[in-house]
């Protein structure tokens, strides 16, 4: 967060906060507008006074002082309702971003920071967290801590023009991003990218890293392993109940069983790692998933080995190599270790991931829903300077980036050719002046080489000429011609 106007807050460095975890932001991009401050907490979604807060903007016919001019950034209260209700309420009214002022001092704060009247300080850090249904926020917004938040309130109270600047960047370490998708083989909410985004995963190449994380439950720390070594969580669990997941329609007695989940899970692992982990493209991978969902993403062939047989066929999947694979990682019978499910366990540990699906570009987690154009702009985002991949330059800027990267061109395929024929309209427009040049010049150096050649032939007569005149000339003895 920085700010352009006034001078008073400006601050070298922009102003520590905090990113909430919901919405979607121009990764790579940023927004500057006036900042008004809405002196209320936003939690009516029925009473929203546009009219209201600071600044005091000017009066309308009927005397009422006039909305919130958009586009605008909304400053809002912090407490009395969750931090989704309050920006989603904000979306609603239009704001473009919204800034949750805290109301409460943080104890790591100090002498800094002056709690109100009543007001503890608290612990730790206030998460803006997702309540489970920001799935439809598409605004950014961002939690102020509270000794910084006043002076901004202060600034606007007073009736004065603010104007701040939200920023997002990611890491851009190098001129290769690496990406990552945390889910599971029946997570619903990731089918459609898992569907669409391959051909951008081709497109970018060496340029970019994928790594597809399968998410599972450590079933020890879960309690699914008794202290017999015997599974306690039914069919949700392999190896004796030490690798886990959750039972996709609830039912124990039918239907896909998290057993199935995990096999299917690690089964996606080794195509990963024989056909993905040396290019970080992994062309077979996508292939196999998509293949996987048109075959036996229902209930009746999901495990059916006979479907996944088919499925691995026609996506040029080694059927023998990926069962081999997943027979000397540990397999999936009796009390017995798999040692690409522990590495899994760890690398879920170690991103902290919760809910599902995840995504995370150069390990930073990518907010907003799992779509083409979010995932997309992200990665591009991701480069250090000078290193764009011309893909992004060509297509992340445009409205249908899937059909960019597709046809190699933005747009429809008419503008495309009405592009090339001005394109082609110019082109001779700019021949036909050069050969009018050409030309031009010629005829000019053709006329100055016939005037040299004239200039030569009267050069040869001229000495003749003078010499007759000069023997034509009447003798002074005999008066004759000579």
């Amino acid at each position: 967060i920085s700010f352009k106007i006034p001078k008073t807050l400006t601050k070298q460095g922009g102003y520590d906060h905090r990113e909430a975890l919901f919405g979607i932001p121009p990764y790579g991009g940023s927004i500057a507008q006036n900042l008004y401050y809405a002196d209320a907490d936003l939690c009516d979604s029925g009473n929203i006074d546009t009219r209201a807060g600071y600044p005091i903007r000017a009066k309308d016919d009927d005397g009422n002082m006039l909305p919130w001019p958009s586009p605008y950034i909304l400053m809002v209260d912090r407490g009395n309702c969750s931090f989704v209700q309050k920006v989603r309420n904000a979306q609603r009214v239009g704001a473009a971003g919204v800034i949750i002022a805290d109301n409460t001092c943080l104890c790591s704060a100090g002498d800094e920071c002056h709690s109100d009247p009543g007001k503890d300080c608290e612990q730790r850090e206030p998460i803006m967290a997702d309540d489970g249904s920001g799935s439809d926020i598409s605004i950014p917004s961002f939690l102020m801590f509270k000794q910084d938040a006043d002076l901004v309130k202060a600034e606007l109270l007073a009736n004065h023009a603010v104007r701040i600047e939200m920023q997002w960047s990611l890491p851009t370490p190098d001129d290769r991003v690496e990406y990552e998708l945390w889910t599971t083989p029946t997570d619903i909410i990731s089918v459609d990218f898992q569907k669409d985004f391959k051909e951008a995963a081709v497109a970018l190449g060496n340029r970019a890293y994928f790594t597809p994380q399968m998410y599972i439950y450590d079933g020890i720390r879960s309690g699914c392993q008794g202290f017999n070594g015997e599974n306690d969580c039914y069919n949700l669990c392999t190896n004796n109940g030490r690798y886990c997941a959750t039972d996709p329609d609830n039912d124990l007695d039918r239907g896909i069983s998290g057993a199935d989940v995990v096999k299917e899970s690690l089964r996606r692992m080794c195509i990963w790692q024989h056909y993905g982990q040396d290019d970080g493209v992994g062309v077979q991978w996508w292939d196999y998933v998509n293949e996987f969902l048109f075959r036996c993403g229902t209930e009746e062939y999901f495990a059916n080995n006979q479907c996944v047989k088919d499925a691995m066929e026609h996506s040029a999947v080694d059927g023998s190599k990926i069962d081999q694979c997943m027979k000397d990682s540990g397999g999936l019978e009796g009390d017995v270790q798999n040692n690409l499910l522990e590495v899994q366990l760890l690398a879920k540990d170690k991103s902290g991931v919760v809910i599902l699906p995840a995504m995370y570009v150069n390990r930073v987690p990518i907010r907003g829903s799992l779509e083409f154009p979010t995932i997309f702009k992200a990665i591009c985002a991701g480069y250090a300077s000078g290193t764009v991949p011309s893909v992004c330059t060509k297509c992340s800027g445009c409205p249908d980036q899937k059909s960019c990267i597709t046809n190699g061109y933005c747009g429809t395929k008419k503008q495309q050719e009405s592009v090339t024929t001005s394109t082609m309209i110019y082109a001779m427009m700019g021949l036909s002046v050069f050969f009018c040049l050409v030309t031009v010049i010629q005829h000019r150096r053709y006329q100055r080489q016939v005037q040299e050649q004239v200039k030569g032939i009267i050069a040869e007569y001229m000495p003749l000429d003078e010499e007759r005149e000069h023997n034509t000339s009447v003798s002074e003895e005999d008066g004759e011609f000579t």
